[in-house]
């Protein structure tokens, strides 16, 4: 396969002091997504009893906290909805796998996911692939909507910020020409005016020829209007976590043990030195264009690479010990009733899944199915992205 590169470039209208929304150290809340900071202690799991007469897909994994997957056996009538997949719920074992060997920060990445605990879904439709720039191009036409990251920030929201400061703009990853200390996010990204999901790089960038690309730098609340516009919802972490395993029962990856099976490469991920050299081997520098590598076992693509994906729940780094507290097997569950984040208490954030093309071992292991992330959710960034579900009674207009 020829390898496909979109230079990555950082505009010079860069503001240097930005406000809340407009501030460099929101990355922290992106970038920490990945290392799992808050520290929850594992605690001795046990695996629930399958319901009587069913199956289970594989073997009984008592000893890393899984029990098996059991989905449910009902099937819709009739076609699928247009670009979106079957997805049969059941109950299955949530939560993060121990890390693959020689991955030096993937515990970290599990630690706001754990302890594994039981938890059974309802079957729903999930759309194949992220949102894509050309459907919510579609969107903003049909509606004249406007992102969040278009809007100039009003100064009452943001008292004492100097005007200059206040700026429509968003969150761009902008990698230094030479290596930097990976506890320093500052040196690679960076709040660029005039970035948005028509410029994912800032004002001299465009997404001309990238209409099978995901639509990025969108907020939480320009997913949710989308989706509430095209009949669907945005999937409960729980529904996203169930899709994204495929059946599977406790793997690290969406699509096995290995990361690279038989040598392949199986999602868009950071290859090279992090964060000043992506070598580009998996054949993509950067983003890609969705459903470039294989589907998962319902038909989804892209849930281990490429961008991020918000989801509908509030992020706690405690609300999984709340779930297994509460009893063995929690039914449907939508997330905490408020968020809160120890890293900064005073920020909203929604739970991520997923991971993108930012992803590696020496810094963020995100493309282990069952790890968390958590954003702000006025903020958008170039690797974060959506895709929908929908409910088998809903139709869509």
């Amino acid at each position: 396969m020829a390898r496909k590169q979109r230079t990555a470039f950082v505009p010079k209208s860069r503001v240097t002091k930005p406000t809340y929304r407009l501030k460099i150290v929101l990355c922290v809340a992106l970038l920490s997504a990945g290392l799992g900071i808050w520290k929850l202690a594992s605690r001795p799991l046990h695996a629930t009893k399958l319901p009587e007469g069913a199956t289970a897909k594989e073997p009984f994994a008592i000893s890393s906290g899984f029990a098996p997957t059991v989905e449910n056996k009902n099937s819709p009538t009739g076609a699928a909805p247009t670009g979106m997949a079957w997805i049969p719920g059941g109950e299955f074992s949530m939560g993060a796998q121990d890390p693959p060997a020689g991955d030096q920060v993937g515990m970290q990445a599990t630690l706001d996911s754990r302890p594994i605990h039981r938890v059974y879904v309802d079957g729903f439709w999930m759309d194949q692939t992220d949102v894509t720039n050309a459907q919510f191009a579609k969107f903003v036409k049909v509606t004249g909507y406007v992102t969040i990251a278009e809007r100039k920030p009003k100064a009452e929201d943001f008292p004492g910020a100097p005007p200059e400061n206040l700026v429509a703009g968003s969150v761009v990853f902008s990698p230094p020409d030479h290596a930097v200390p990976l506890n320093d996010h500052f040196q690679w990204w960076a709040y660029i005016h005039g970035a948005n999901w028509r410029h994912p790089l800032g004002p001299t960038s465009n997404i001309e020829g990238m209409t099978d690309y995901p639509v990025v730098q969108v907020a939480y609340q320009d997913a949710v209007a989308y989706a509430t516009w095209a009949g669907k919802r945005l999937p409960t972490e729980a529904e996203w976590e169930f899709a994204a395993r495929g059946g599977l029962t406790g793997k690290p990856f969406v699509w096995g043990d290995d990361f690279r099976p038989l040598g392949k490469w199986m999602a868009n991920t950071f290859q090279g030195h992090f964060p000043d050299k992506d070598s580009g081997e998996d054949h993509y520098v950067g983003i890609s264009a969705v459903a470039q590598f294989p589907a998962n076992g319902y038909g989804l693509h892209d849930m281990a690479g490429d961008v991020w994906q918000w989801t509908s729940d509030w992020y706690r780094p405690d609300y999984y010990k709340q779930l297994l507290e509460a009893g063995d097997l929690v039914r449907n569950p939508s997330g905490p009733d408020a968020p809160y984040d120890p890293d900064e208490p005073n920020e909203r954030k929604k739970v991520q899944r997923g991971g993108s093309f930012l992803c590696t071992d020496q810094y963020c292991s995100r493309y282990m199915v069952g790890t968390r992330g958590k954003g702000e959710i006025s903020t958008g960034t170039n690797h974060l992205g959506f895709r929908c579900v929908k409910n088998l009674s809903a139709t869509t207009p």
